[in-house]
């Protein structure tokens, strides 16, 4: 729909704003469906894939009223409502997921995360910070500029080769050096 999903480790989709159709390939082994954040772009087939994969629904516990409560997710900038779905899941930083771990890094919602994968050093990113040296917008409800800024800070100390972003091209390699470029504007001032 509106933004990227991956297909992580063969057996969990990371975000739900694509079609079912887009994953149909795929149905039997998505067991996860792990939501960066609770915005609707990254949300909006989650029902649909949930009735045809069968799979658990997993958000950070900050953002999960956010799949019922459209105030949160934005659903209505996008003419539409939420999935009202109660999430399976309800992570937290540090949980591990089929060797993925959850990185909390709250300021474009309260509870958005990447997933980091420290075996292949790649990054699932969300809309923390995206390829070519940007972040993402804090001017949401429940988004705050310091607290984004305290989690760029805390991605750049990871080893990352492969920066995948909730918008945008993926950087399939130096995926550290976009997310240093992100924690530099920011630092300049940038709002």
């Amino acid at each position: 729909m509106y933004a990227n999903a991956y297909l992580a480790q063969g057996t969990v989709l990371v975000d739900a704003g694509i079609t079912p159709m887009s994953v149909e390939a795929h149905r039997e082994s998505i067991k996860y469906i792990v939501l960066t954040h609770c915005h609707f772009d990254h949300i909006a087939y989650l029902g649909p894939l949930v009735s045809m994969t069968g799979a658990k629904v997993c958000i950070h516990a900050a953002d999960a009223d956010g799949l019922r409560e459209d105030n949160l997710n934005l659903a209505m900038q996008f003419g539409s409502h939420s999935p009202g779905i109660i999430p399976d899941i309800i992570l937290e930083d540090g949980n591990q997921l089929e060797g993925l771990e959850v990185i909390h890094t709250p300021g474009h919602t309260p509870g958005s995360i990447c997933l980091y994968n420290k075996e292949t050093r790649d990054l699932i990113s969300g809309d923390t910070v995206f390829s070519d040296g940007a972040f993402g917008r804090y001017d949401f409800p429940g988004g705050s500029r310091e607290t984004l800024s305290t989690s760029l800070d805390r991605v750049a100390d990871l080893e990352v080769k492969g920066l995948y972003p909730g918008h945008g091209l993926p950087a399939l390699d130096h995926g550290e050096r976009h997310i240093k470029a992100a924690q530099a504007l920011m630092r300049s001032g940038y709002a």
